[in-house]
This record gives structure tokens, C-alpha cells and sequence, in this order.
């Protein structure tokens, strides 16, 4: 089992910055690929981001590209989400989830194929 706990979540103003922080207990996080997912209200869940257990390769979905960063930090078992120049449409509730296995690139893309999810922390921003 790995139990993942998001923080960093809150309310800021379009074109502001957050940083989502996903602390990892359990087993040994560097078995790990880590992802980044949010559902807004009424919505399907969707992918955001993704990183390799390593972390010298990253995924980004076209919307975030250019304005996110994923990264992690094995030693602290957590993975980031830097957050930059924040859109309205960018509100929604924020998962971290664990990947054990990728047998393909799509597979970092699929909410459906990761093993382990946080609670999610609200991301909200006004206009």
C-alpha cells in the first residue's frame, strides 16, 4: 500500500502561482511513477502531469504545458506541481496518484491505470 496526501491547495487570482506538494508513505516511493489529476465540478477527471520514477521525463496535457511543472524528490518521498500563471478554467480538485508500471506511453495518461490516489486538495481560481 501507499497512502498519498496532497497539500498546497487554496484560492488565488488569475495569472497567480501555487505549488501542490504530494507527501508519500508506505512502500518504497522511487518504485513509483507519479501523476497529477484534477476534476472540476460536473466534469471527468483529466490528466495533468505526469513523471517517471526517476524523474528525468515528465508529461505534461497540452492546457498545462508551458505553465506547470511536475517534479520529485525521492528523498522526501513527494512529488510537486508548480502552478504557474493561473487560469480560471484551472479550478478543480487536485490528485496525486502512483503508478507502479508503464507498459507504453499512454499509460501515464490513464487515470484508470494508476494503483494509488490522494484525497485531493481544491484548487480555486477567481477572475
Amino acid at each position: 500500500q501507499v497512502q498519498l496526501v496532497e497539500s498546497g491547495g487554496g484560492l488565488v487570482q488569475t495569472g497567480g502561482s501555487l505549488r501542490l506538494s504530494c507527501a508519500a508513505s508506505g512502500r518504497t516511493f522511487s518504485n513509483y511513477h507519479m501523476g497529477w489529476f484534477r476534476q472540476a465540478p460536473g466534469k471527468e477527471r483529466e490528466f495533468v502531469a505526469a513523471i517517471n520514477w526517476s524523474g528525468d521525463r515528465t508529461y505534461y496535457s497540452d492546457s498545462v504545458k508551458g505553465r506547470f511543472t511536475i517534479s520529485r524528490d525521492n528523498a522526501k518521498n513527494t512529488v510537486y506541481l508548480q502552478m504557474n500563471s493561473l487560469k480560471p478554467e484551472d479550478t478543480a480538485v487536485y490528485y496525486c496518484a502512483a503508478l507502479q508500471g508503464a507498459r507504453s506511453l499512454s499509460t501515464y495518461y490513464s487515470s484508470s491505470e494508476y494503483n494509488y490516489w490522494g484525497q485531493g486538495t481544491q484548487v480555486t481560481v477567481s477572475s
